[in-house]
């Protein structure tokens, strides 16, 4: 949070490497520069496919082209070729598609927490509204070390950025089930190609959140919180109540 704060800041700033010095350095410096200053701003982006095609998915809105549309390239030329690029260039660096899946995850939690309350923090400072004070981070104690080398993700100490990734992954998982339920109900009829990639998306936003789900459900001290659990229910269940009765 810190740093996509301080890098938001600096983009809002007359030191911005997007007009700061223009002319004196090249545009390949300033586009180099730039994505870590834009990396609050991506948080918006991020938490629209992380919740509207899902519901809509539920509520059987199509956003998407059908497989069949030439319309639909576009969208698979991008989607294929940004994930098809990453995992190539993970893989060239030493990495295991395992620690790739991992990184994926956890750029879309960073996107969903972190860089989300960044851009809030600045806003609100830039209003006038709060000072800029340095926040102290909580040491690693032993148990947390264990489950760390265990490869089990931590939650322990309820925070509101747990409450958001909660209610996305919960979100997700209740538009999925709803989706599959009134396929099994209806025998697939309202289904159309069109809802293809709304279902791919949902489904891999579901399964990206597994350690979510699973810390829910854990007894140990890094378990999810029981309050940040409650909170998050209701926020996805009103969600998609209110999504879908409009």
């Amino acid at each position: 949070m810190r740093w996509s704060e301080g890098d938001f800041q600096i983009l809002l700033s007359r030191y911005s490497p997007a007009w700061h010095r223009v002319g004196k350095i090249g545009p390949g410096l300033m586009m180099g520069y730039l994505p870590y200053c834009l990396w609050a701003p991506n948080c918006l982006p991020t938490l629209y496919y992380t919740i509207i095609p899902s519901l809509c998915l539920l509520k059987g809105i199509s956003l998407f082209p059908e497989v069949t549309s030439p319309w639909f390239i576009p969208f698979g030329y991008v989607i294929f070729g940004k994930y098809a690029y990453s995992l190539a260039e993970h893989l060239r660096s030493g990495g295991t598609v395992l620690g790739w899946w991992n990184d994926q995850r956890m750029r879309l939690y960073k996107r969903t927490s972190s860089y989300l309350f960044a851009i809030i923090d600045t806003m609100v400072k830039l209003l006038g509204f709060s000072e800029t004070a340095f926040v102290i981070t909580s040491k690693v104690a032993e148990g947390v070390a264990q489950r760390y080398e265990q490869e089990t993700m931590e939650f322990g100490p309820a925070s509101p950025m747990f409450t958001i990734l909660t209610a996305l992954a919960l979100l997700n998982l209740a538009c999925f089930l709803g989706m599959a339920l009134k396929g099994v109900v209806s025998g697939g009829a309202g289904f159309s190609g069109s809802m293809s990639l709304q279902v791919i998306l949902c489904a891999v936003l579901t399964v990206i959140n597994v350690p979510v789900y699973h810390g829910i459900l854990r007894k140990d001290e890094g378990k999810m919180p029981i309050s940040t659990t409650v909170a998050s229910i209701v926020i996805a269940v009103s969600a998609c109540t209110i999504f879908v009765s409009f």
